[in-house]
């Protein structure tokens, strides 16, 4: 009797025991799906460093504005991206964003823009397509009179960032500091980013660290600078993507002259932003120079 009654009673445990174990991995995929993703927060630093050269040589040369730009990582989590293609063939990789999660595994998501390899005299290596945009308009005016031809950045830790709060501590130590597949046309798939607490910049007039200025008549212009601009990239607060100067622009003798009116981090719109977010008045002057100061090579 105590042998049949074993019998009936072990089946029934090990049912037991299954439902039991699979219960478990659902509340485990169920709470991995709701797992918080540390996500970056992006900052758009102000416009720095302003130098007017001119675009190559000659009288006829365009005068231009150039400008450093940068963004910071200040978020939860890191800004990583991994680009893929299928083979040399195809001119672009693809982008996908992996996030972090508290407790679960990393998350991926797809097609958050293209990376490309760039050819410039400046450098030659892989960019994350229209990462950090530029434009100058008319005072009082929504449309630019003139945008940039920037290909992108190349993502990387290549400064500590110390003038925001971050919202998780910072990576002990830079991780992105590959130069992006420099001189590797070839590459099928990469790796590029910005940490917490880190940051990426491009020096005035580097491959694309420019606005034209010729053909522009006097007057008061607002520069701005705007990362992540079509929000495909994933972050904790769009609020801070962009930054911008009011400046006046003058000619003397057929040469521009700048000069910085205000400087407004956290706003495009520093013609008409509210006191709150006005960093400062005034600034230096942005003056003529026959050749660009650059030197960086990120």
């Amino acid at each position: 009797m105590k042998s049949v009654l074993a019998w009936r009673v072990l089946p029934v445990l090990a049912v037991l025991a299954l439902s039991a174990f699979a219960l478990a991995l659902i509340g485990r995929a169920s709470s991995a799906a709701g797992a918080p993703a540390r996500l970056p927060d992006l900052v758009q630093q102000m416009p720095r460093d302003l130098e007017i050269t001119r675009a190559g040589t000659g009288p006829k040369a365009p005068y231009v504005l150039g400008f450093r730009s940068a963004v910071s990582n200040i978020g939860d989590g890191a800004l990583v991206i991994e680009g893929h293609r299928g083979g040399p063939e195809v001119g672009t990789m693809i982008a996908d964003q992996v996030v972090d999660r508290d407790g679960a595994p990393k998350a991926v998501i797809p097609d958050v823009g293209r990376l490309r390899y760039v050819v410039s005299p400046d450098h030659r290596h892989w960019h994350l397509l229209g990462f950090d945009r530029y434009e100058l308009r008319r005072a009082g005016q929504r449309v630019a009179e003139v945008r940039d031809q920037k290909t992108g950045f190349c993502l990387g830790d290549r400064y500590v960032e110390s003038g925001h709060a971050l919202q998780s501590a910072a990576a002990p130590a830079p991780v992105f500091t590959s130069r992006c597949g420099l001189g590797e046309p070839q590459l099928l798939g990469i790796s590029e980013g910005i940490s917490i607490g880190y940051g990426d910049d491009y020096a005035a007039n580097l491959e694309g660290q420019y606005l034209r200025l010729t053909g522009l008549a006097a007057g008061r212009y607002v520069l701005v600078h705007r990362v992540n601009a079509e929000r495909r990239l994933h972050e904790t607060d769009y609020g801070n993507d962009a930054a911008s100067l009011l400046l006046e622009l003058r000619w003397r003798d057929r040469e521009p002259l700048v000069r910085v009116l205000r400087q407004c981090p956290g706003t495009d719109g520093c013609d008409r932003a509210p006191a709150a977010k006005r960093a400062s008045r005034g600034g230096p002057s942005a003056r003529s120079s026959r050749a660009p100061t650059a030197t960086s090579t990120s």
